[in-house]
């Protein structure tokens, strides 16, 4: 698989991506993954690699999403995964378009600025999470987010090293 090479990403660590599919075991086997801010697409692959039934990647910069799509191609992946070339607000509001219902939603924008609040206000106040899917949020762990929104509430926190991974469900009263 290729890597950022001369592109401005800081992708998931090994280890930090390990983990993540450590704790999400079998459940994202025949699941919908959406894979936010995308860079290399490692998240989402792996998600394919471990049996996801559909895979839907969002990034915005041009030379990424070319990178996600030769990273497919060169593993021989033909269906069941699509690369969506947009801002992730306006990708998301695409997949909110179609109705879709996701088991899982990785979100890994940069660290510094506002987009982790952004995209989560977005997913709670939209349909797209599946009533017992999970969005997770890889940020640094200086970063304090919300434990609670209106319809999202964080059920568990990772740390390893500087980063940190918040997974938030549907809340059971919402």
């Amino acid at each position: 698989m290729k890597g950022p090479g001369k592109l401005r990403l800081r992708p998931t660590s090994d280890r930090l991506r390990e983990t993540l599919f450590n704790v999400l075991g079998a459940s994202v086997e025949d699941s919908l993954f959406v894979d936010l801010y995308a860079g290399t697409g490692a998240i989402g692959i792996e998600a394919v690699s471990r049996g996801a039934r559909e895979v839907i990647f969002v990034e915005s910069h041009a030379a990424s999403a070319r990178l996600i799509r030769e990273n497919l191609e060169a593993l021989d992946v033909r269906g069941g995964a699509d690369v969506i070339e947009a801002d992730v607000l306006r990708g998301l509001g695409k997949l909110a378009a179609r109705h879709l219902l996701a088991d899982f939603i990785f979100i890994d924008p940069p660290y510094e600025g506002e987009e982790h609040l952004r995209v989560l206000e977005f997913l709670d106040e939209s349909h797209l999470v599946a009533p017992y899917g999970l969005v997770i949020v890889e940020h640094s762990v200086q970063m304090d987010l919300p434990e609670r929104f209106v319809r999202l509430e964080r059920s568990r926190l990772l740390e390893q090293g500087d980063a940190a991974l918040s997974f938030y469900r549907l809340a059971a009263a919402a």
